[in-house]
């Protein structure tokens, strides 16, 4: 496990990539923020990153997390980037405090059912596979309009934005267009439906400059910030 300092010294690092990638996008570095990934790590990595002041921190998956939760500060919040299988969701109501991967109409109409009867609200995002990768999750473009409807049909839920990964490629041109279409998508969907949706969370370690430069206000980072990953 790497040491505070360590950790800070990572973080600086990782900001002033931001920073840079900020500077040559013409973008204030504040409209960026840094959301840890502590996937397969221990709760102490959440701990950890809470004590440098993030006050978030991102899992992929819901038992996982329930875990980590008690063992970490009360005041740290959590964010499900993973996939979330709908005989979950109410598990993930009751463990995350915002749900960046809903993925499909019916996920949506299940979580807002849920979240009500709880009497719970839930900031949630839609995923999108904007870069059409068969190996990732996420709806189509084409039907990013019926997830937001039915998200949107819930006061329980308070849509943010959009989420994307960005296909696996050696071609930055890859992530580049990824992106781009998540952005497009996002612009047209707040203008059809007559609501802001500010979020757009994409972008990863590998590829943040391109998020940055197409609109990214998430960046997931995990091996940048904790070193390499041990196996789920």
């Amino acid at each position: 496990m790497p040491t505070p300092e360590e950790l800070k010294s990572r973080l600086d690092v990782l900001m002033g990539r931001v920073r840079e990638a900020c500077a040559r996008s013409g973008r204030d570095p504040a409209s960026v923020r840094v959301l840890p990934v502590t996937k397969t790590h221990p709760a102490e990595f959440a701990a950890l990153a809470h004590a440098l002041g993030f006050p978030a921190v991102a899992e992929n998956r819901v038992q996982e997390a329930a875990q980590k939760r008690p063992l970490c500060p009360p005041g740290l919040r959590w964010e499900l980037i993973g996939h979330l299988q709908s005989n979950k969701a109410k598990a993930a109501l009751q463990t995350f405090d915002v749900i960046q991967s809903v993925d499909s109409a019916e996920l949506a109409a299940r979580l807002g059912r849920l979240a009500a009867e709880a009497g719970l609200t839930r900031e949630v995002l839609i995923q999108v596979n904007s870069g059409r990768d068969p190996a990732k999750f996420g709806c189509e473009l084409e039907e990013a309009p019926a997830v937001l409807e039915a998200a949107l049909a819930w006061p329980a839920l308070k849509v943010r934005g959009l989420m994307a990964v960005a296909p696996l490629s050696d071609d930055m041109a890859v992530a580049d267009r990824a992106f781009s279409e998540l952005r497009l998508c996002r612009d047209r969907l707040a203008q059809g439906f007559g609501v802001s949706l500010p979020e757009l969370s994409m972008g990863m370690s590998g590829d943040l400059e391109s998020a940055v430069t197409a609109g990214s206000t998430c960046l997931r980072v995990g091996s940048a910030l904790f070193g390499a990953r041990p196996s789920a």
